[in-house]
């Protein structure tokens, strides 16, 4: 299995309604890209503070290796990426094979 884990910071300027249009985006993915076991988020629940300014983060579970080369080229991952990267101050991106 593959975790791939996204630390968001948001730009002052991104809106809660994009934010929330963006992450039911994120979630549709796994109807329509194979590979993917699960996708969560949410907003930092740790006391802390140790985030960074970083206040979101995205979790995405796939298969294997090969499922999650086959997201990040696959073109509704790109028309996500786009309207996150426009809502973003700052982004970790982070996988991690379990």
């Amino acid at each position: 299995m593959i975790r791939h884990l996204l630390l968001l910071q948001f730009n002052q300027n991104a809106g809660q309604d994009r934010i929330d249009a963006m992450f039911h985006r994120f979630v549709d993915l796994k109807s329509t890209i194979d590979g993917i076991e699960s996708i969560e988020y949410g907003a930092n629940q740790n006391p802390e503070k140790l985030n960074k300014n970083f206040t979101h983060a995205v979790v995405v579970t796939f298969s294997d290796l090969l499922a999650r080369d086959r997201y990040l080229v696959h073109p509704d991952h790109k028309k996500l990426e786009a309207v996150l990267l426009a809502l973003l101050a700052d982004l970790i991106v982070f996988d991690l094979e379990s």
